[in-house]
């Protein structure tokens, strides 16, 4: 099946060694050409019409927050208007040291640009996790992709590629 030419933002910071892992996995396994990658502290720049698919990548900090790069952005999501624009969440978490929020970013900012019109593509299944609670967890789903890079390393880049499809097929 040839891919949809869709223009796809990949929003995160790359500062965040985890994170820029997962952003080279999403490179090499994706079936979209048109990928940009877009520093988190550019965010406010940016022209969010200009892509079809934003990608954000939150990984939860501490007990489940939001890292502060995102966190000072809170009130400038919360002024936005995503009416119908496709939104994907990735993030990572430690579901053995951090098991009663594990992944909560991900919910965290999925309920951010769910409340100004975005539609949030790419939940995946909680089979495999092991964890008490998570702001992520939408019925028997999380609210978009969360890698364990502490515990379930190997797990990844099979959990990224299947995302990736599924995201495809949403399209």
């Amino acid at each position: 099946m040839k891919p949809k030419q869709i223009k796809v933002a990949i929003i995160y910071s790359k500062k965040a060694a985890k994170t820029s892992q997962v952003v080279k996995m999403i490179h090499q396994n994706a079936a979209w050409k048109n990928i940009e990658d877009i520093d988190v502290e550019n965010f406010i720049q940016i022209d969010l019409k200009e892509y079809d698919l934003l990608l954000l990548g939150v990984p939860s900090w501490f007990d489940g927050e939001l890292p502060v790069y995102w966190d000072e952005l809170v009130p400038y999501i919360e002024e936005l208007n995503l009416n119908g624009k496709k939104v994907a969440i990735f993030g990572n978490g430690n579901q053995v040291d951090y098991p009663e929020n594990f992944g909560d970013a991900v919910g965290i900012m999925s309920e951010l640009v769910s409340a100004v019109g975005a539609k949030v593509i790419g939940y995946t299944s909680i089979e495999g996790y092991s964890f008490e609670n998570s702001k992520a967890v939408d019925g028997n789903q999380f609210k978009g992709l969360i890698l364990d890079f502490e515990n379930q390393l190997n797990k990844n880049e099979q959990r990224v590629k299947a995302w990736l499809q599924s995201l495809e097929t949403s399209l």
